[in-house]
């Protein structure tokens, strides 16, 4: 059963306006002579509602995070450094962050700049960017700086100055999404280091740690100013806490604070005493919450299960399968639940006057795209929209651009995955890509009292069949049979006994960028060698050397030394003819 239909019963509105998309966002048959000059014959991709098309408003600008834009129209975007995307044409030379222009208003970028660090003068780049009093505001790695801008000039002028040093940048959240309110408030994100602040991290049964000493200064929201210089970040300033991760935060025109959360992981695979498969799949929600000062969303010792609209106890801290809520009942509530996994890593809160009036003020949410939801399927990898109405949930949630992904809607094989939104001064979206490096226009073109309809959903690809434990193979490692190497690829793709390979290197396990290829023919740990593989899966990669993210003992699995050694088998097939 989907999240979404259990927390609101109201139908879905239909959409009024004329309709300039087909099933898979191309225009329709009927409309294509009349698609307006900024409307790409395929929308870039996109399924979108009717009425929206898209351009490809700039493409392979490297791994971009967060968006920001200008009055006059430049679009400045934060982009991320490349050595954790095994497989793609290496990042553009040049400073991480860039700015764009459409000088002859057809949609498409036609001048640009890359200003900043590189990665040849130290740089490792970033995912927030803002715009406050005519300067931009970058997170580079562990700090904040600012840029001087000026009218005319693409790039801002001269060197930046630090804002804000020493941001939190180990363990499993390194980024910070950041927002400035109109009176200079900086609020930024500092992410959990690990899953639910238990040791060892991500290993079944482990236990959250009392007090969390992590949570001094990671898992919430930190406020600072915008208009001071060479602020230290510290414990002192946390503003909102029980925030695993925010993945993006935005202001309406009327000052109402939003933001998005990555929720914790796997429930299942830790705990299966205590969850179902199917429960482990489907909790906890994603959220879209609306954090204030002294608020407490919860983690690490409580998670929001969108099924029961409620907070309850994590298994970490005496859970017992989200039946007893304890100290949760005393949390702070969401806004909107979503689906388990997708990762939300942006919001942009439609401020614009060209989408039809239902748009007005709502929520537009980036899905970057699950990991953690096998045996089931992954997904996300869309953009939502959430109406709002007063800073409130007013109507049900629509999923506004779908088919970023292409045909496989996992981390290791998506096209694209979404990881930036902003409006623009004439009220276009635009979506960036983190895979990639593409950026999206969204334009309206329909009737202005259109009414919220999802848009069609893109076609995936049909998965795979796990061959079965007698298939021969053609090239086995010594001494492994059929059947070890059948176990091994069940347990690499989550079927069997709480695996969460695919999650990180890929169903074709050619990588991502939370986990390295292991087509080989190199190996980052070992010799590529069943033992040497096998030796690896054990002990876990507590520093990556190329993904963003460690690996813990087992993959984090209740693996039998046996069950190690199949996948360790698997694996070394994928990098050896007839694998």
């Amino acid at each position: 059963m989907r999240l979404r239909s259990v927390l609101i019963a109201a139908p879905l509105l239909i959409a009024a306006g004329v309709g300039l998309t087909g099933a898979h966002g191309a225009p329709a048959t009927a409309n294509a002579a009349a698609a307006p000059a900024d409307c790409a014959a395929d929308n870039g991709g996109l399924s979108l509602p009717p009425g929206f098309c898209a351009t490809v408003f700039a493409d392979n600008v490297g791994h971009a995070r967060h968006i920001a834009i200008a009055a006059d129209g430049t679009v400045y975007v934060n982009t991320w450094s490349s050595d954790y995307f095994e497989g793609l044409p290496p990042a553009p030379a040049g400073g991480f962050v860039l700015a764009l222009k459409d000088r002859d208003g057809d949609g498409v970028a036609d001048a640009s700049e890359r200003f900043g660090l590189s990665a040849t003068t130290g740089g490792h780049g970033g995912t927030g960017i803002a715009l406050w009093r005519g300067s931009l505001y970058v997170e580079e790695h562990d700090t904040i700086v600012r840029y001087a801008r000026k009218a005319g000039q693409l790039a801002p002028i001269g060197k930046p100055v630090t804002v804000l040093s020493g941001l939190p940048v180990d363990g499993d959240h390194p980024m910070h999404p950041f927002a400035i309110t109109p009176a200079g408030l900086l609020l930024v994100n500092s992410g959990s280091a690990s899953n639910t602040c238990e040791s060892p991290n991500r290993q079944p049964g482990a236990k959250g740690a009392v007090p969390c000493v992590e949570a001094l200064t990671r898992g919430g929201i930190w406020a600072y100013r915008a208009d001071k210089l060479g602020q230290v970040f510290s414990p002192a300033e946390r503003w909102a806490t029980g925030i695993r991760n925010t993945g993006g935060i935005a202001l309406d025109s009327a000052g109402h604070i939003f933001a998005t959360q990555h929720g914790r992981d796997q429930l299942g695979q830790n705990w299966p005493a205590l969850y179902t498969t199917e429960q482990g799949v489907e909790r906890p929600a994603e959220i879209l919450f609306s954090p204030f000062k002294g608020a407490d969303f919860g983690w690490p010792t409580c998670y929001y299960d969108g099924f029961q609209s409620r907070h309850v106890l994590a298994p970490e801290y005496g859970g017992d399968g989200g039946k007893t809520q304890g100290l949760c009942a005393t949390k702070t509530p969401p806004l909107v639940a979503f689906p388990a996994h997708w990762a939300p890593n942006d919001v942009a809160i439609y401020s614009g006057k060209a989408f039809p009036s239902a748009y007005a003020q709502g929520a537009f949410i980036a899905f970057h795209g699950s990991w953690n939801r096998a045996p089931a399927p992954q997904d996300g990898y869309i953009v939502a929209f959430q109406p709002l109405r007063d800073g409130k949930p007013s109507a049900q949630w629509i999923r506004f651009a779908d088919g970023l992904a292409g045909p496989h809607k996992e981390p290791g094989r998506a096209l694209h995955r979404p990881a930036g939104l902003a409006v623009g001064p004439d009220g276009a979206l635009y979506i960036g890509d983190d895979v990639r490096g593409r950026i999206w226009r969204v334009t309206y073109h329909g009737l202005p009292g259109a009414a919220l309809i999802d848009a069609p959903k893109a076609a995936v690809a049909a998965a795979e069949a796990t061959p079965s434990a007698s298939a021969a193979r053609p090239s086995l490692p010594a001494g492994i049979t059929p059947e070890q190497v059948a176990l091994g690829r069940s347990i690499y793709l989550g079927e069997a006994k709480g695996g969460t390979c695919s999650g990180c290197h890929g169903s074709d396990g050619r990588g991502s960028m939370s986990g390295a290829s292991l087509a080989g023919p190199a190996f980052l740990w070992s010799d590529g060698s069943v033992d040497g593989l096998a030796a690896t899966i054990t002990s876990g990669v507590a520093k990556p050397k190329k993904a963003s993210g460690g690996m813990p003992a087992l993959g984090g699995a209740a693996l039998t030394a046996q069950d190690v050694r199949a996948v360790a088998a698997y694996v070394w097939t994928l990098s050896h003819a007839g694998g």
